[in-house]
């Protein structure tokens, strides 16, 4: 059950209208590294989570996602202004001055509109969280391109909530990540001499070497545990 506080998350505010940039903004509404896509991705991921703690963060993470896409839709709508001006629009967001009334739109930044295909879930924990904390890292690199272009104190401020709540969401992941050593596609099951091989194929010139050592599951925080061979 998911109920709606009406409260926005953080407060969002404009200088001025700017359709230009409520088209780029558009990006993290509808595209690929949105707060849509990552609101989904982790609700859908959560149906088959045992681990409560772990599945408790990933829903408490989605809602939040949702609540980040409500702060969005609410800046686009004010940068938009009030009045349909398809002249003062980029291609990417003309349909929201000829076709919506200027209500933000499930698209990108280009006007493609979402699609479910943006959503990865494998059914495997260990699969889903690194998934999961690569969707947050490439978040932050939108949110961080969308900062430069755009000198509007508000909107900066918006984005910078928005990137230090990303990296939240990117800690927590790894948290749980960690948990779960050993399970799952984590699990050691053992390497043999192919996983050992490195195929040198960039040539002239050796700067790697032939052998990869001590294969194994990642880990983020035991660099000791890189040093222990696995037969």
């Amino acid at each position: 059950m998911f109920k709606h506080d009406k409260r926005l998350l953080e407060a969002v505010n404009v200088e001025r209208p700017n359709p230009n940039y409520a088209a780029m903004l558009q990006e993290q509404l509808g595209g690929p590294d949105g707060e849509l896509k990552a609101a989904l991705q982790y609700i859908n991921q959560s149906f088959r989570i045992k681990d409560q703690q772990i599945k408790d963060i990933f829903l408490d993470i989605a809602a939040e996602e949702l609540g980040h896409m409500e702060m969005v839709a609410t800046a686009i709508n004010l940068l938009n202004g009030h009045d349909p001006q398809a002249m003062n629009a980029n291609v990417g967001n003309v349909e929201a001055h000829v076709l919506s009334g200027l209500s933000p739109m499930l698209t990108n930044a280009s006007g493609q509109l979402w699609t479910a295909a943006y959503v990865n879930v494998t059914g495997d924990l260990a699969a889903d969280l690194l998934s999961n904390i690569a969707a947050e890292q490439r978040a932050k690199v939108v949110y961080e391109y969308l900062y430069r272009e755009i000198n509007d104190r508000h909107v900066r401020m918006m984005i910078d909530f928005l990137l230090n709540r990303e990296e939240a969401h990117n800690t927590l992941f790894r948290q749980c990540f960690q948990k779960i050593q050993d399970s799952g596609s984590n699990r050691d099951w053992g390497v043999d001499r192919d996983a050992r091989l490195y195929f040198n194929l960039s040539t002239p010139g050796n700067y790697v070497g032939n052998q990869i050592h001590n294969p194994q599951p990642p880990s983020f925080n035991n660099p000791m545990k890189m040093n222990t061979a696995h037969h």
